[in-house]
């Protein structure tokens, strides 16, 4: 019988866990619903949302293409991005075709459907929400930031910490597929990516992080593999569980923790934008959690998971 798999998160870290996935499945019967998040406000899906009131495309395009069976040279077609400070520029093709599909079906569901039947993709991508969100954070001095764009890359002193976060409107739906898929998942993967951005937006959907909490599947955390300045600095790893279990309400089952360093001129260019290898402390094995510390980096010139280790590594717990 398949197994069925549902990834949770946004950005880069997502498309690695379900490039890694689509790989095992040419060994194992898998069902994959990669779940996305919706809160994303800044770039290309920023400038549409406020140009046309669309749905942010990015993060759904990137796992769209990573996800499809198309020649390369379409998905390549769909990831290209033109350059200059023009009407166009900085847009990529994937996200104004999505935007032309929206128009077109009328909702944010449809467009990601009709692209995923376009370039053949057989696994189900999902935005949590339809619904037109803006994340909120509030600083340790006060200090209250809208959007996700300003969390990601801050205007404030970075050094504040981030106490909490919410999405206005607050009473926004999950797409009805994703608590189904929540439901009868075998295992459910969090992350890896930016924590505040990419993966509790998704968390702060009304309904999502019961569902997960309920949910008979399997709860594994990826943790990132360094920390983020403005967001996460100065934090181990059990301080990136101990926030994900809090909005969860119940316990993960296991966490992933990376042990390999990158390459010394790329651990350069992270300390220059005073971002470190995340620290796999010993507060993290306590409680019922198992911990899984292995080599998952990945190569090249950023500090990325690989995903043949870290599909390899999800398959074995299924």
């Amino acid at each position: 019988m398949s197994k069925k798999v549902v990834t949770i998160g946004g950005g880069a870290g997502q498309s690695q866990v379900l490039a890694g996935l689509k790989r095992v499945k040419e060994l194992k019967d898998l069902g994959v619903t990669a779940i996305v998040t919706a809160a994303d406000s800044g770039g290309s899906s920023g400038r549409l949302r406020d140009e046309f009131g669309v749905h942010p495309w990015g993060d759904i395009l990137r796992c769209i293409v990573g996800l499809s069976d198309a020649p390369e040279e379409l998905r390549q077609l769909f990831l290209h991005r033109f350059p200059g400070a023009g009407s166009l520029g900085q847009h990529t093709v994937g996200n104004i075709i999505l935007t032309a599909l929206n128009q077109i079906k009328g909702s944010p569901l449809e467009a990601v459907l009709a692209l995923c039947q376009l370039l053949h993709v057989r696994e189900m991508v999902l935005p949590v929400t339809e619904a037109s969100v803006q994340l909120c954070a509030r600083l340790e001095d006060g200090t209250v930031v809208r959007g996700e764009h300003n969390i990601d890359a801050p205007k404030y002193d970075p050094h504040l910490r981030i106490k909490e976060v919410w999405l206005e409107p607050e009473d926004c739906a999950p797409v009805p597929g994703v608590l189904l898929a929540i439901a009868t998942a075998d295992l459910i993967v969090l992350g890896p990516g930016d924590l505040y951005t990419s993966i509790l937006p998704n968390l702060l959907v009304p309904g999502v992080a019961q569902a997960i909490g309920q949910a008979r599947a399997k709860k594994v955390f990826v943790c990132s593999l360094m920390t983020k300045f403005g967001e996460t600095h100065g934090f181990n790893a059990s301080d990136f569980v101990g926030l994900v279990e809090a909005h969860l309400g119940t316990r993960l089952d296991f966490v992933i923790c990376n042990t390999a360093l990158p390459a010394p001129d790329v651990l350069e260019k992270y300390r220059a934008e005073n971002a470190f290898p995340v620290e796999v402390d010993l507060e993290l094995s306590q409680g019922e959690r198992q911990v899984i510390i292995a080599d998952v980096l990945g190569t090249g010139s950023k500090a990325r998971h690989d995903p043949a280790k870290l599909g390899l590594l999800l398959a074995a717990l299924l």
